[in-house]
């Protein structure tokens, strides 16, 4: 295993489509939840227990070889919003691409061939870091530093924010994207005795409500 592939998978440069997406950063600015770096860590900091935790799971049970189907299938459950999962789909159709140039594999061609207007994000990630040569915690780790690092990069662009200050907000939430990766790793073993049921299906509500808001707006920055 080559850890510095995970370097290459978590890059914000790697050309997978997330500079486009906000994580639901835009429309909380517009609601006024977020207007500094202490309402970015809050948002940052709920979307990693939440969002943050489902994907992670997801990520790493892909890591592991647990079927990408069933685990499509449990991300779109764990999604009600329709405007959500055309993004999960649409950004793991451009992961697709990238990682299939990127890292050659069977499974991603076969996963490809399954879903050719894209799997969920999450699920393509994981099975993505597994043609890396990559293991369960790298894909958990990768998918929940997305889970904030596009929500404060958005928020660089929409507020003006200081580069500095929303680094800062990712630093301090260190810690606990460690006890998140830790628990997606754990929920993913054990899908092999309890099936993709087990998986975290914490739930966000208002990222979700605002997501369908958001996509129903005349002029926006980012698709989501």
């Amino acid at each position: 295993m080559s850890r510095a592939a995970l370097l290459v998978l978590a890059d914000g440069r790697f050309p997978a489509g997330g500079h486009a997406h906000s994580g639901g950063a835009e429309a909380a600015v517009k609601a006024g939840l977020i207007t500094g770096a202490e309402g970015l860590e809050a948002f940052c900091r709920g979307r990693l227990h939440t969002a943050g935790l489902v994907s992670a799971a997801l990520a790493a049970a892909a890591a592991l070889g647990v079927d990408p189907l069933s685990l499509d299938a449990a991300a779109d459950a764990r999604t009600p919003s329709l405007a959500l999962r055309v993004a999960s789909r649409k950004l793991g159709r451009q992961l697709m691409r990238a990682a299939r140039a990127t890292w050659p594999s069977g499974e991603l061609d076969a996963l490809a061939r399954e879903f050719p207007k894209g799997a969920h994000q999450p699920v393509v990630l994981g099975v993505a870091a597994r043609a890396a040569g990559l293991g369960p915690e790298d894909a958990a780790y990768c998918s929940a530093y997305e889970s904030v690092s596009g929500a404060a990069s958005a928020t660089v662009r929409l507020l003006s924010l200081d580069p500095f200050d929303a680094t800062g907000v990712l630093a301090r939430l260190a810690p606990e994207m460690d006890v998140v990766v830790g628990a997606a790793v754990d929920a993913a073993r054990g899908v092999g005795a309890g099936g993709v049921e087990g998986l975290p299906a914490a739930s966000a509500p208002l990222l979700e409500i605002s997501a369908e808001v958001h996509a129903a707006w005349a002029v926006r920055l980012f698709a989501s």
